[in-house]
């Protein structure tokens, strides 16, 4: 379904930079019988859902009014916030989450797992290191971008 998503895009992008936010992420998915259209927006004060509410307005009104159609079959739209558990995709995504405690899901297992937490100290646009503590100690963990297979923000406990 990128294919959806790409076409819709183009679409969501202009209506989203009109208003001076943020177009995070894109999700074109089936749940149960139903699609789902998610789209999520940000902006640095926080996105409301008058905010939510406008921008989901506009998208729908402009994707309905497209000939010939982007999303031939029946779907919902859901325009929200990333949430506190934003998902880091694009590279000023990581530069922002310097510092930032996140989570990232690998594709292969590094010592025995395939999922890490901690202190994203360190961003190259080929690999990031994350400060994981183990027990009482802390231990660095440098992983190559092209292991990981999600990589979002993460709240510490």
């Amino acid at each position: 379904m990128s294919s959806v998503v790409e076409r819709v895009q183009d679409v969501v992008q202009p209506i989203v930079d009109s208003h001076q936010f943020e177009l995070v992420d894109i999700e074109f998915v089936k749940e149960g019988k139903s699609w789902y259209l998610r789209v999520y927006i940000d902006k640095p004060a926080g996105i409301t859902l008058e905010d939510c509410a406008m921008i989901s307005e506009k998208i729908s009104e402009t994707l309905d009014s497209m000939d010939p159609d982007p999303i031939p079959q029946a779907y919902y739209l859901e325009v929200s916030s990333p949430g506190a558990e934003r998902p880091l995709k694009k590279e000023a995504d990581y530069q922002r989450a310097l510092n930032s405690y996140i989570h990232i899901s690998l594709y292969q297992a590094v010592n025995g797992t395939k999922i890490y937490e901690g202190t994203l100290t360190a961003v190259t646009p080929e690999e990031l290191t994350l400060s994981v503590k183990i027990k009482t100690r802390r231990k660095e963990f440098t992983f190559a971008r092209k292991q990981i297979a999600q990589a979002r923000l993460a709240i510490e406990f």
